[in-house]
């Protein structure tokens, strides 16, 4: 059983129509920019914002480990916690949230079916995204059959760094795959998302030979990959499968992950790597670069 940390629904950014976004834990990346640090670890994890809290104690006093205490910056945590959840179930306010979640499948099928009708009518469905699904191979092709015998479009937004194996597995599975590709050097990729990019590259590639329908996501962050350099070859490499994607989404750099980390206790970008967000010149730049190449490409989505 794998857990769900996030379910976003009438979500209109994750393949095509509108759609019911499934978020799973776990990620064996740690890209600086991440927006869902609280997906790295596949267990559940705590989350707090100072500003809910009005410093009433429930949770210190419900804690069985003893490990929460209030001091004048706000709730502290000693380092004890086991993820049990209690201290987040009698928040008032839920300053204290749990990231995290089992899900049966009849519960989770539940929540997808309310929103049946806008899916069908907007042609959406729903997409599995994470973290990276596809740690959770087998839960995730549960999900996936059950989503095929209720007749859903189905999605998957991956990293792609996993077996050759599970990538089949995944693809035979669903209608459409979400694909990121952060850049192209392998000692850069390594170092800002933690993994270098030679397995992924070689997942691409063999979407392509299944010809399977793919679209892939480009983050586009100046200092890290929004060079010409980058970009070309990117393009190059696209344009070398036997089925090129039917979209490259250019992804424009944001920070939410800042305000998430401080909600976790963790630092968002403890290397202080110097990343910004591309202005109108950059964008126009990578729109033009990925057209001269003969790819399908936008900002966003």
């Amino acid at each position: 059983m794998a857990l769900i940390f996030d379910i976003k629904r009438f979500a209109i950014n994750d393949g095509p129509g509108i759609r019911t976004t499934l978020f799973m834990k776990g990620c064996p990346l740690r890209c600086v920019w991440c927006h869902n640090p609280e997906g790295f670890s596949e267990k559940p994890v705590k989350m707090y914002t100072k500003k809910k809290c009005i410093g009433c104690q429930s949770c210190v006093e419900v804690c069985p480990q003893k490990n929460l205490v209030l001091t004048a910056e706000g709730i502290k945590d000693l380092g004890r916690c086991v993820g049990c959840g209690k201290c987040t179930d009698e928040c008032p306010t839920l300053a204290l949230e749990m990231a995290g979640k089992e899900w049966k499948m009849d519960e989770l099928m539940a929540v997808v079916e309310k929103e049946r009708t806008v899916m069908e009518e907007s042609g959406g469905g729903v997409t599995m995204c994470g973290g990276e699904p596809l740690m959770h191979t087998d839960y995730l092709c549960e999900v996936l059959d059950e989503l095929g015998k209720r007749n859903i479009h189905r999605t998957v937004d991956t990293t792609l760094f996993a077996s050759p194996e599970q990538v089949k597995r995944v693809a035979e599975r669903c209608e459409l795959m979400l694909v990121d590709l952060k850049m192209m050097d392998s000692e850069k990729h390594r170092r800002y998302t933690g993994v270098p990019n030679e397995q992924i590259l070689a997942n691409i590639r063999l979407l392509s030979e299944m010809g399977k329908e793919y679209w892939v996501r480009i983050p586009l962050i100046v200092g890290v990959n929004a060079d010409d350099e980058n970009l070309r070859a990117s393009a190059e490499f696209l344009t070398s499968l036997p089925k090129k994607p039917e979209v490259v989404n250019l992804l424009v750099y944001h920070d939410v992950g800042i305000g998430k980390h401080a909600r976790l206790g963790t630092k968002y970008n403890p290397e202080d790597i110097q990343m910004e967000a591309p202005g109108e010149e950059v964008q126009q730049r990578a729109l033009d670069i990925m057209k001269e190449y003969g790819l399908m490409a936008k900002i966003g989505g």
